[in-house]
């Protein structure tokens, strides 16, 4: 399938994200709808982007996100809301209260999982030891080995959500911690392959777990051109995840990218910049009878003006 019939077919883009609350008239009655959240990159941005001027000055706000995550869920039934790391750094939040703040802030927004960036490791193992116990969200984490640091056994590789008897199996995915971050930091997490990782992980969610979608929360970043694995080699390398929700390249993509499988199968990939200015969203159509997907459709809102509660 080539990009442009996707988009015409499946995604309403931006202009149409008035669209999503509107139920699918006759067709509504036999499906069931899944409705896909998420954040990347948010960079301990609690509050909007100064307006100085500066791009995307104004945008953003945890404050904002809240309110529009909340009327979302009282609008939809069945919503995750999913984030692909680098929650801490870049504002004075994270440097007076090392992490705290963020994470009581998603908790109160109600995030359903998490994966690492590598800038969540910025205060070491110890740090985000410390903070964990403020995060009622779990982090997923299946290409980190933490048995020989002091939080082993502390993150699963995935988790399944269950919404009207749709299974979803989400798993996380980070980046070669080596050379983006101090040794002193990550101390023995052994790094592990993020292709065969992948495949492990479908193949558990798929054949043991009879999950009806598989979502990967991948911080390896969107593409690169010296080889380095990124989402796109992901998609392309291995089938039978339906949705690669990415980070750490801040790439802000208007539409997911589509990647199709000789069996047909198709992996989408988004990514919604940083700091918070977006929030991706995807509508999942399942069948009520098989709860096979039907219909997926995408919008990317920007966070840019006060959302009303009226």
């Amino acid at each position: 399938m080539k990009r442009r019939d996707f988009l015409k077919t499946t995604a309403l883009g931006a202009a149409g994200i008035s669209m999503l609350g509107v139920p699918f008239s006759a067709e509504a009655a036999q499906s069931i709808t899944l409705t896909i959240l998420h954040t990347n990159d948010q960079h301990s941005r609690i509050d909007p982007l100064p307006d100085d001027g500066r791009q995307y000055g104004g945008m953003g706000g945890m404050a904002r996100r809240a309110t529009l995550i909340e009327q979302i869920r009282q609008q939809e039934p069945n919503v995750l809301l999913l984030d692909s790391g680098d929650i801490w750094q870049g504002t004075p939040y994270f440097n007076f209260f090392n992490g705290e703040l963020e994470y009581k802030l998603m908790s109160q927004m109600k995030y359903d999982a998490a994966t690492f960036g590598n800038h969540d490791f910025d205060n070491g193992l110890e740090g985000l030891e410390r903070q964990l116990p403020h995060a009622s969200f779990p982090f997923l984490s299946a290409n980190y080995d933490f048995s020989k640091t002091i939080l082993k056994n502390r993150f699963a590789p995935y988790k399944i959500f269950e919404k009207q008897g749709v299974r979803i199996g989400v798993f996380g995915l980070g980046i070669e911690l080596a050379g983006l971050v101090s040794k002193s930091n990550y101390g023995e997490t052994v790094y592990l392959d993020p292709v065969a990782k992948a495949r492990e992980m479908v193949q558990e969610l798929r054949q043991n777990q009879k999950c009806n979608l598989v979502i990967c929360l991948s911080h390896l970043g969107y593409k690169y051109e010296d080889g380095k694995i990124d989402d796109v080699t992901l998609a392309q390398q291995v089938e039978g995840i339906d949705l690669i929700l990415g980070g750490h390249t801040h790439t802000f993509l208007d539409e997911p990218d589509a990647y199709k499988h000789t069996s047909g199968h198709q992996t989408l990939v988004n990514q919604v910049g940083w700091s918070g200015i977006f929030l991706g969203r995807l509508d999942y159509s399942f069948s009520k009878k098989t709860k096979e997907k039907t219909d997926v459709r995408t919008a990317v809102i920007a966070i840019d003006t006060p959302v009303t509660t009226s």
